[in-house]
């Protein structure tokens, strides 16, 4: 309020003392006109705040907290996502663009907040928190998971980007990463979005100030990997350095390959969105992404120049990885037709054919590889059939099984690995030449090679 008083004062000046009375009560109401709006807009937001806190308060006392609606894309069973907006009434509303969820439902979805209390390391993890990682333009947190034992010679990094809703502490063990890392001695790195920038815990791959080169959260996700490149103790080799993420972690995946492809060797999104397809929260619905009132529509359709355009002129950069593409067919989050937009893009800025050199059944997958010229796989993409949104793991005791349970919603359980299969096509795992057939699928031909350098084309 003082504020709003100290805005007037300088209007005194024309209360002078020789000014005659008339004219001296004639200003004074002046300044009364001027100064009691802004006086009663501050007693009311003083009121408001109050009543919300109170709101917050009693809420809070009987187990109740308000999540933001959001959260029903993804978890559409939560009371607040009923037309009525949940049976819960504790005599007032819940803040704008919210509802109120009793704390049981932290027993089901244990990343809501305040589950977690908005931590990236709730719970039992083998991870170990990353930090001074440089400016953080992003405000991230990030994990980090180094084996014990690496031999002598140096180690790959990888590097894991959870999805909407998720967290790093969960996305860890869970999709088998950590269990590829100690069979096979890479080093894994986790980047973690918080809720004060995202209330569901996106990474903000639709927002131009976190999806360029030198920005945001993608500068962020840079900064980590050179922290960690830096540290010579860890034995890491900076050609041998791969990202992969879900949902919007796989959108994130796209952002940093096309914004910084000189760090990567190789990536793979997993329900992904092609890069350059939104640069707003608004675009983000062009992208084939669901919103609150149904389910996604197809992306927009851009031609493979079109989408390899906007990679190309993303970076100054003259190489780029190769990529490992994989999507549920029935996914009711980000929509099927995004895994064909993103082998356009792909294919295009590899300089591949749009036509597969082997298009084939695999396990509980579609398997199409796009080679080139030499005959290496550059491209590959699984379409895991009748699989909904989510990461698919195959938990077990074989070579190529990995994942964990209990799991989050969104990692699936579907015949499948899909860690240990992008971590055979880096080369990561033992020189294999081709992936063990299941019974009546054929088998599948697969790169145990780790990628060189290749030169952008103009694709087809």
């Amino acid at each position: 309020m003082n504020t709003k008083l100290s805005w007037a004062l300088p209007w005194s000046g024309i209360l002078r003392h020789h000014q005659t009375p008339h004219r001296w009560v004639g200003n004074l109401l002046l300044i009364l006109l001027l100064v009691l709006p802004f006086l009663a807009v501050a007693q009311s937001d003083i009121q408001n705040d109050s009543q919300n806190n109170d709101t917050q308060a009693l809420a809070l006392q009987g187990g109740f907290f308000a999540v933001d609606k959001q959260w029903c894309t993804f978890y559409p069973e939560l009371p607040l996502c009923s037309a009525s907006g949940g049976s819960i009434n504790i005599g007032q509303s819940a803040p704008l663009g919210t509802g109120w969820v009793t704390k049981i439902w932290c027993r089901f979805i244990p990343s809501l907040p305040p589950c977690d209390g908005g931590s990236s390391v709730s719970g039992p993890t083998k991870t170990k928190p990353l930090t001074g990682f440089g400016s953080n333009p992003g405000n991230l947190e990030a994990l980090k998971y180094v084996p014990a034992d690496s031999g002598t010679s140096p180690r790959a990094l990888v590097v894991a980007l959870h999805g909407c809703t998720q967290q790093a502490a969960n996305y860890d063990e869970e999709t088998g990463w950590v269990q590829l890392a100690d069979k096979f001695h890479f080093a894994l790195l986790f980047p973690q979005q918080k809720l004060l920038n995202q209330p569901i815990k996106c990474f903000r791959w639709y927002e131009a100030n976190h999806n360029q080169r030198g920005k945001g959260e993608a500068l962020s996700i840079k900064q980590m990997i050179d922290t960690m490149l830096a540290d010579t103790s860890l034995n890491i080799d900076k050609a041998r350095v791969y990202v992969t993420g879900l949902s919007a972690g796989g959108a994130m995946t796209a952002v940093m390959m096309a914004t910084y492809p000189e760090m990567f060797a190789g990536g793979a999104p997993i329900a992904g969105i092609p890069y350059g397809c939104a640069h707003t929260q608004n675009d983000a619905q062009k992208c084939g992404v669901k919103g609150l009132l149904g389910p996604p529509s197809p992306p927009q359709d851009l031609s493979p120049a079109e989408w390899g355009s906007l990679v190309r002129d993303a970076s100054p950069g003259s190489t780029f990885p190769r990529v490992s593409i994989w999507h549920g067919t029935s996914d009711s989050v980000v929509h099927p037709q995004d895994e064909r937009e993103m082998i356009e893009q792909w294919t295009n800025v590899l300089g591949l054919s749009q036509t597969p050199d082997d298009d084939k059944p695999f396990k509980t997958t579609r398997h199409q590889v796009f080679k080139d010229s030499t005959g290496r796989p550059m491209v590959e993409a699984y379409f895991v059939n009748n699989m909904d949104h989510g990461t698919p793991i195959d938990p077990g005791s074989d070579e190529d099984q990995c994942g964990k349970s209990p799991h989050d919603k969104y990692i699936i359980e579907k015949g499948i690995c899909s860690s240990f299969y992008i971590s055979k096509f880096w080369g990561l795992t033992s020189v294999i030449t081709s992936a063990p057939a299941a019974q009546g699928s054929g088998d599948v031909m697969m790169s145990p090679f780790a990628p060189a350098p290749t030169k952008p084309g103009s694709g087809n």
